[in-house]
């Protein structure tokens, strides 16, 4: 992973929801770690709700710029996950990038 401090930030402030809207700036904006950020706050609730969909949509998006921590934690997330909350994370992905997840 790059040299960002998404992480840093979500492990000093574990349960902190100020930091999501600017992770999630940089998530839309394409950048891999921000990507894996925003699939580990949905997955682990750090700062919103677990979302297990919006985890694992996060998570396919930095597994296919290359990011092989992301792959496995997607298919942890992937394991828990209902076939229901696949399905929509299936759809995110089908949609328009990063058009459909909602700003929490």
């Amino acid at each position: 992973m790059a040299d960002k401090s998404y992480l840093k930030d979500l492990i000093l402030l574990r349960n902190d929801p100020s930091k999501v809207p600017f992770i999630r700036e940089r998530a839309r904006a394409g950048e891999m770690d921000a990507q894996y950020a925003m699939g580990l706050i949905y997955a682990e609730g750090r700062g919103v709700e677990i979302d297990l969909a919006q985890s694992h949509y996060w998570l396919s998006l930095a597994v296919a710029q290359g990011d092989r921590d992301a792959e496995q934690l997607r298919n942890i997330v992937g394991s828990q996950m209902t076939d229901e909350e696949y399905a929509i994370s299936k759809r995110l992905r089908a949609g328009p990038l990063l058009g459909a997840v909602r700003a929490d």
